[in-house]
Parts: structure tokens; C-alpha cells; sequence
């Protein structure tokens, strides 16, 4: 589906045009939104606008990093929008110069709509005519970026709760949510950071577009800093909890085995006595004597009580 808005030079905006209908010098600048487009739609981007090929190439191809291309009279940008449910990037290519804005993107998307809903009831249509398609760059990539902090809202509350369960759930299953978290991190890391790269160099760009709103897009470059922070502070703590959950647990362990090894050490003695006792050599005459039963039996508590004893003292059971 492609949509289209216009802006006439008396600061009216026109949606529904076909591209067929707009003709580029009737009106002082428009927006066309390729959205989830179909093969011959697609074909539009070079039959209708004329991109460079390359551009052109990276709209119909594999997911590409952002970045942003210089072309004749005219930017390409790629950003990434985000998937909430899977923290998957999604590609969304834009280009921009002072007659058009067109934006492309292979599915449906929230954030763009959003920006498209603020483009048509935007109060200043005199400015929006002016300097409509900078604005409406803006718009979009402060669009695409407003929806990373829900998702990394979110792991941080997950992050909150699993440190309050700490106390009882076990190891296994906190160092199973502590190792999904990270996972999760990482996709949104890989998706903020290549975009705070991109918004870098269009804030340091000379460019004559990005400077009429060049603080408008150095908050957009705010917003990705301090996501990238969260998300460093976010993989430092999971880190934190990943070191707490495994000195736990080896702590454990080694309870464990100290109590098995004490365990051991105190029936070694008696199995060296059960185990001379129980040979069969006809010539042991402790086998004849009439209390011999209850006299080992009774060296066999004295022995392991007085090693128990030796080992509370010791501090071995604390």
C-alpha cells in the first residue's frame, strides 16, 4: 500500500492522492509511505522517484545496518524499528530531500502511523510547508526511538522482580531468567547502538536539512545515549547477579560436600572395625569373648561421638 501527503504552497495538507495524481510542482514538498508494498509498488521507487539503484537495492534486500547515503540532491537513510514482543529489528528506509519525503517499510508499523497522525494535525502549517520534510525525517526517527524504552522499561522490571525473588526460587531457574534477560539485552543492544551511530553522524552532519532542526535530532541522539547506558547498566547487573547466583551455589556445594566428607570421615574408623570383625580366620579370640559384641559396639559410639564432638569444635558443621 503506498499513502501520500501534500502539502500545497497555501499550507494545506492533501492525503489520498495517487502518485499518478501528484504533480511535484503544485505542491511544496509531499510524503509517500510505501508501507508492506507490493512488487510493482516497490517498482515505484525507481519507475516514479528514480532513486540511485543501490538505494534502491537496500530497501528490497536483507535487513541492513543503519547508516545514511549522500545521493544527488538527496539523503537515504536506514533505521530500525523495533518489535516489542521479540526485540527483533525491523528495517525502515527513508529518503529525504526538500521536495519529498518518502519512507518504506516492509510491514505495518505503529510508529510511522503515529508520525503520520502529527504531519497531518500539525498546528504550524506555515513552518510545516517550510520545512516539512527535515521535520518529518525527525518525526519518524523520534518515532522509531520513543518505542526502544518500553521494551527495555520492561526488562528493567523483570530485572527488579527477579533480585525480590531471589530468596525463592532456586538456582537453577534464577540463572535461567538471569541468561534470558542478557539474551534479550543483547537484541536490543544491537539495534540502539548501530542507531546511536547513525544519529551521530546526522548531528555532526553540515548538511543544510538536518540543521534547521538540528536540536530536535541531538534529543533524538540524547534518548539513544541514554538507552545505550541503561542497557550497559541493565548487562552489568544481570552480570552481578549471574557472579551472586553462581558464588551461591558453589557455596552450597561446597556445604554439601563438606557435610558428605565429615559424614565419611566418621564411619571410616567404624568400617575398619566392622570389617576386621567380620573375617572369617578361625584364630581371633575376641570372636569367644562373652560381652565382645556390646564391647565394639560400644568402642564404635564412644569412636564416632568423640569425632563428632572433635568436629563441632573444629567448626566443620557451621
Amino acid at each position: 500500500m503506498i499513502r501520500t501527503l501534500a502539502i500545497t504552497p497555501s499550507h494545506e495538507v492533501v492525503t489520498g492522492l495517487s502518485l499518478e495524481d501528484i504533480r511535484m510542482d503544485d505542491y511544496a514538498w509531499i510524503w509517500a509511505d510505501f508501507n508492506n508494498p507490493t512488487p510493482e509498488e516497490a517498482q515505484k521507487l525507481e519507475s516514479y522517484f528514480h532513486f540511485h539503484p543501490l538505494a534502491v537495492e537496500d530497501c528490497l534486500h536483507t535487513l541492513q545496518r543503519p547508516k545514511m547515503d549522500y545521493y544527488e540532491g538527496m539523503q537515504f537513510f536506514v533505521l530500525h524499528a523495533l518489535q516489542s514482543d521479540t526485540l527483533q529489528a525491523v528495517e525502515v528506509d527513508l529518503f529525504l530531500s526538500e521536495a519529498f519525503v518518502v519512507s518504506f517499510h516492509q510491514q505495518p508499523l505503529t510508529e510511522i502511523d503515529e508520525a503520520w497522525e502529527r504531519i497531518v494535525s500539525a498546528a504550524n502549517k506555515k513552518a510545516l510547508a517550510k520545512d516539512g520534510p527535515s521535520f518529518t525525517a525527525y518525526t519518524i526517527m523520534d518515532k522509531l526511538v520513543d518505542q526502544y524504552f518500553p521494551s527495555l522499561f520492561a526488562i528493567e522490571d523483570e530485572l527488579a522482580d527477579l533480585e525480590s525473588q531471589g530468596e525463592k526460587d532456586s538456582v537453577e531457574i534464577l540463572m535461567n531468567q538471569v541468561f534470558a534477560l542478557r539474551a534479550r539485552l543483547l537484541r536490543l543492544r544491537r539495534t540502539v547502538v548501530p542507531m546511536r551511530d547513525l544519529m551521530y553522524r546526522i548531528v555532526n552532519s553540515q548538511h543544510l536539512e538536518h540543521h534547521k532542526h538540528h536540536a530536535y535530532f541531538s534529543d533524538i541522539y540524547d534518548h539513544l545515549l541514554k538507552l545505550s547506558d541503561m542497557i550497559e547498566a541493565d548487562r552489568e547487573m544481570t552480570a552481578d547477579l549471574r557472579d551472586s547466583y553462581i558464588s551461591v551455589n558453589s557455596d552450597r556445594m561446597n556445604t554439601i560436600m563438606k557435610t558428605l566428607t565429615v559424614i565419611t570421615t566418621i564411619f571410616m574408623p567404624l568400617t575398619l572395625i566392622a570389617g576386621i570383625y567380620g573375617m572369617n580366620f578361625v584364630n581371633m579370640p575376641e570372636l569367644h569373648w562373652h560381652y565382645g559384641y556390646y564391647l565394639v559396639l560400644v568402642l564404635m559410639f564412644v569412636l564416632g561421638a568423640g569425632m563428632v564432638v572433635w568436629f563441632v569444635r573444629r567448626g566443620w558443621f557451621k
